[in-house]
């Protein structure tokens, strides 16, 4: 019986999920997250503001805890057009933490949607790590079908933010988040070490699991060529 258990014990390595296995999965929830959030009409992004957006960042499962100011903690992937093209570059794999998400109250997950919308806020996002709101300005996004009505601070924000929990999605203040590359995990799954910067920049090749985001992003966010 001991023969078995220490067996077993030492099997537990094997049956881990590997990072590729945690990317795959990383992405198709992301992929989830963003048709759900974008299928509610009027509950969603404005989608004129995401087919304006350079980046799109999202945190499936964002672990949060705390009573009026909170902590939290979360990886996902983040994505950019690039070049002079419909194309996203291959995804990095990006942890959150720290700060708070507005007023909350105990234990619980949030999906996040963050977009950069403007080449400042892709130079910012393109650095080893950045606060939110220190380094880069953010601000929470309108909901909606169109943001046509909204203020100029807004059309003028770096990054827009939003969360989803208990079934309710709004804008969300990101004030005091540090964002920063899995330099870790991104190297074990692209094969090599590979800077955030290089990533988001098309300089590496998605894998074919990105295919499941980019079909979404292409469906909500289509290329439209300028001029």
């Amino acid at each position: 019986m001991r023969s078995i258990f220490l067996l077993a014990v030492a099997a537990l390595p094997l049956l881990a999920d590997s990072p590729m296995d945690e990317h795959n999965k990383r992405i198709r929830e992301s992929a989830t997250v963003l048709n759900e959030i974008m299928s509610a009409g009027d509950k969603g992004i404005p989608k004129d503001l995401l087919e304006k957006a350079q980046c799109v960042g999202i945190v499936p499962n964002l672990k949060r805890v705390g009573l009026i100011l909170g902590a939290k903690y979360g990886k996902g992937v983040l994505t950019c057009r690039h070049g002079n093209g419909p194309a996203w570059s291959a995804p990095s794999t990006i942890r959150i933490e720290g700060g708070s998400i507005g007023l909350q109250i105990g234990v619980g997950e949030t999906d996040l949607i963050f977009i950069v919308m403007n080449e400042s806020g892709v130079n910012k996002i393109s650095q080893d790590k950045f606060t939110v709101g220190a380094d880069a300005s953010v601000m929470a996004g309108p909901v909606g079908r169109s943001a046509a009505a909204e203020t100029d601070a807004v059309m003028k924000a770096e990054i827009l933010a939003y969360s989803r929990s208990h079934g309710l999605f709004a804008g969300v203040s990101l004030e005091g988040a540090t964002l920063r590359p899995d330099n870790s995990d991104n190297e074990k799954i692209y094969g090599h070490p590979v800077t955030q910067k290089q990533l988001l920049h098309g300089n590496e090749t998605p894998r074919p699991s990105s295919r499941a985001l980019f079909d979404e992003l292409d469906k909500w966010a289509p290329y439209k060529k300028v001029g």
